[in-house]
């Protein structure tokens, strides 16, 4: 196939992908009865209604909420004439305790009382940080095997015979590139998602329906692979070799979801799919079964699950 229909046929794809990206009404992402959870150290409610005429001509009474306290959407009050933002919102945590304040301060300091919006919200806080401490860890463990001179499993270069692994990287990489995808070109698909999410991916947008289905693929990847790794290497390498996978996987999460968002993760993950089922399939690919334990090896010789000759 010619690089001009190449070039069309991802085209192609991509259109069906956002043709499919809007709700089919136009809801809001949150409203009267909406329940979140305050994660910011305060915040502050204005008691007073806020006016039409001068919404800041006085300095209103206030009171605050702290970290954990339930909040729900008592209101919502639209006022253009405000300089700093037209949205009022009205919040309650009980009769005694409710107040007004800009849509600006609220959502920064509050997550939606749901547990996979909380996850989200985690995940985004955090990630980096976690992501940074497994890579310098995983590095660390491996200089000094290397320098003990003992062998270190690692994806794609000391792999083990097996597909998971390497369908698993892939999997996360194009769900990476759906991510940023959406951050991209249909943000208000994954806000309206934060604000109601769901674990069923069918009845959604289908870009939001494939990135779901693709997390849970992930899941069956990921348990696949450990029960390979298990079965195909020592305890201590397995462990070893799932540290240089999660690695490897932060790796890929932040690589292609920043890429994406500058458009070059798209060609990139082309050439990073194909370049790892290559290498899988010329040089990682089981061909022979240990006579001893069973395991899956690429070639004759010693064992790396149990260290038998086999010839």
């Amino acid at each position: 196939m010619s690089m001009r229909r190449i070039k069309w046929f991802l085209f192609a794809v991509l259109g069906v992908l956002l043709s499919g990206c809007y709700y089919p009404q136009q809801t809001e992402e949150y409203g009267v009865g909406y329940n979140f959870i305050v994660t910011a150290d305060s915040l502050q409610l204005q008691t007073s209604m806020p006016l039409h005429t001068d919404p800041m001509a006085v300095d209103p009474d206030t009171i605050s909420v702290y970290r954990s306290a339930p909040l729900v959407v008592a209101q919502l009050l639209v006022i253009p004439e405000d300089s700093i933002d037209s949205v009022w919102v009205k919040v309650a945590m009980d009769q005694e305790t409710q107040g007004w304040l800009h849509e600006s301060n609220l959502l920064p300091g509050v997550v939606p009382d749901d547990p996979i919006s909380q996850f989200i919200h985690t995940f985004s806080a955090s990630h980096i940080w976690v992501f940074l401490t497994l890579f310098f860890f995983t590095l660390s463990v491996m200089l000094v095997r290397r320098m003990l001179r003992r062998p270190f499993p690692v994806v794609h270069l000391n792999d083990i015979a097996s597909p998971y692994p390497v369908l698993l990287c892939i999997t996360l990489s194009a769900a990476s590139v759906l991510y940023a995808s959406m951050q991209n070109f249909v943000p208000k698909t994954w806000e309206y998602f934060y604000f109601h999410p769901t674990l069923n991916p069918f009845g959604l947008p289908l870009i939001l329906g494939f990135f779901l289905s693709s997390v849970w693929l992930l899941v069956l990847l990921f348990g696949a692979a450990l029960l390979d790794i298990l079965r195909c290497l020592r305890p201590t390498e397995a462990v070893l070799y799932t540290l240089s996978l999660l690695s490897l996987l932060s790796l890929l999460y932040v690589f292609f979801s920043l890429l994406t968002l500058y458009y070059i993760g798209y060609p990139l993950f082309l050439v990073y799919t194909f370049w790892s089922l290559r290498r899988y399939l010329c040089h990682h690919r089981a061909r022979f079964v240990c006579g001893s334990c069973g395991a899956s090896m690429h070639s004759l010789g010693i064992c790396p699950r149990c260290g038998a000759k086999n010839v």
